[in-house]
């Protein structure tokens, strides 16, 4: 397992387009994805221990995210000939078990993984209603094991946004699996 952080935040950088087959059954949007205030997009995966160590954090920020009119979405990006975890038969299963506030996606070419430039699991992109980049940062001051009264960088963040359109200034990069690419033939 790789340990990557994804670069600083790109501010204004623009939401790229997608259009990807959800675990329930339908097709997902940048568009159908976003809120009145902003998108949060993440890229995760059912395998990454460090996705999994925060999934019900990132599952109550992402609720109550909703209620201030920010949507979320998840994509998932790894090729799952490696790691069968993170096949869509099992991408349904999670998210049916943990009942995900938002879709989940599959991108199966990983292209939008490389659109985004996202480089681990998970990887935070939240934009504004303009779908303009203003954090990428981490989910929150605990990490892994969630310790009580952390900051929660994400949530917070998120909250100015969909206040202000505009992120915090400071912000302290995600920390993930790597994506898993396929190989180049």
């Amino acid at each position: 397992m790789v340990s990557l952080q994804p670069p600083v935040c790109d501010f204004g950088w623009k939401a790229r387009e997608f259009s990807l087959p959800g675990v329930d059954g339908r097709l997902h949007t940048l568009q159908s994805a976003c809120g009145k205030n902003g998108l949060l997009v993440m890229f995760i995966c059912n395998h990454c221990p460090y996705v999994q160590s925060i999934r019900d954090r990132i599952i109550r920020d992402t609720r109550e995210l909703q209620q201030h009119g920010i949507n979320s979405i998840a994509i998932m990006s790894n090729d799952p000939a490696d790691y069968p975890e993170d096949s869509f038969d099992n991408m349904k299963k999670v998210a049916e078990e943990y009942d995900y506030p938002f879709p989940y996606v599959w991108d199966e070419t990983q292209q939008v993984a490389k659109d985004y430039g996202a480089v681990c699991t998970p990887d935070f992109f939240g934009f504004n209603a303009n779908l303009e980049l203003q954090y990428r940062g981490r989910l929150d001051a605990s990490r892994k094991e969630a310790a009580p009264d952390a900051a929660r960088d994400l949530f917070n963040a998120m909250m100015q946004v969909a206040q202000t359109g505009k992120g915090p200034l400071e912000q302290i990069p995600s920390m993930g699996c790597s994506i898993k690419w396929k190989d180049e033939a």
